[in-house]
């Protein structure tokens, strides 16, 4: 066995965003082991999708194309992908850490008598996956050592999706054996969450407040400094708990998980509940008067002192470069 295979999730001919970040994982895990990256799109007609996976580097992208994946299916998913994994031997199958993939995924590694190592935050050389346990209290190393293929899934925001290297690649149609006959399940409703008036995930800049604010009435600064920055408001956990900002707004192990070019977060302490769901931001930015928090660690840059002090000069001086 040799390479590694990414399984790309879409739906209805739309990428899910999380397809990226786990085809950069896979790109960097096939860099270190010295070996072929390839991808695999399932549907009943994706061609156009393969297509533009073409534009990536990868050694091979696969079409696996049947009227019976038009709609999702576990039984259908691990039938193909079973098939494609027994015909090309990868060594290492990725997949997004999505619903869908919670779904088949566990189902297609027993198929192999595999497990599969799920949530990874982090690949080192060995390869080591990364997992987090108690909601980010500890990290937990894990080495693949059977024979078989390794099923992975990687956690949403620690890969970017902007790191997938570009490149040129063959388009390859996979015509899979399927039956009705397999599918002993029939497509439902899809899983929502909860209806959402932000999807703070996608966007590039974030200004987020803590229990340091001190009280609702004072939310008022931070999001002047949100506007003035073009920024989305979010909030850690106590703040959405006291009812101060709708939940969807909530950042952490319990609420979203984003990935923004700048994060800012303002009178937040760090805990590690909170720290789980920003610490795939690209730069950040901590305004806090106890110089020990936490935060700080994981701060690109630090501002110890009064928020009710530097929060309004940092939006005047802003609105100041914009005008």
């Amino acid at each position: 066995m040799s390479g590694v295979l990414v399984v790309m999730e879409q739906r209805s001919g739309v990428w899910n965003r999380m397809s990226f970040e786990a085809l950069a994982a896979a790109q960097q895990l096939a860099a270190k082991l010295g070996v072929e990256c390839s991808a695999v799109v399932l549907g009943a007609d994706v061609h156009s999708l393969a297509t533009e996976l073409a534009s990536k580097k990868l050694a091979k992208v696969y079409a696996a194309q049947h009227d019976l994946l038009n709609s999702y299916t576990s039984d259908g998913y691990v039938a193909v992908l079973e098939q494609l994994i027994k015909q090309n031997a990868p060594a290492f199958v990725l997949f997004p850490h999505t619903y869908q993939v919670r779904d088949f995924a566990p189902a297609l590694a027993t198929r192999f008598q595999q497990v599969l190592i799920s949530d990874v935050i982090a690949i080192h050389d060995g390869p080591v996956f990364v997992r987090q346990l108690l909601q980010g209290k500890l990290n937990a190393d894990y080495r693949h050592t059977a024979s078989g293929p390794c099923f992975v899934s990687v956690q949403a925001g620690t890969f970017r999706a902007d790191a997938v290297e570009e490149g040129a690649s063959t388009v390859e149609n996979f015509a899979p054996q399927l039956s009705a006959e397999q599918l002993r399940s029939k497509p439902g409703e899809l899983f929502r969450e909860s209806a959402q008036t932000v999807d703070l995930s996608s966007a590039p800049v974030i200004v987020s407040v803590g229990r340091g604010i001190g009280e609702q009435d004072n939310l008022g600064i931070v999001e002047e400094l949100a506007s003035a920055l073009g920024a989305e408001l979010a909030a850690s956990r106590p703040i959405c708990d006291n009812g101060w900002l709708p939940m969807e707004r909530q950042v952490g192990s319990s609420g979203q998980t984003v990935s923004p070019k700048l994060y800012v977060a303002v009178g937040i302490s760090g805990a590690i509940q909170h720290l789980v769901g920003m610490k795939g931001s690209k730069a950040v930015i901590a305004i806090n008067k106890d110089e020990n928090a936490p935060i700080f660690e994981v701060a690109d840059y630090g501002v110890v002192g009064d928020l009710f002090e530097i929060v309004p000069e940092l939006t005047k001086a802003i609105q100041a470069a914009k005008a």
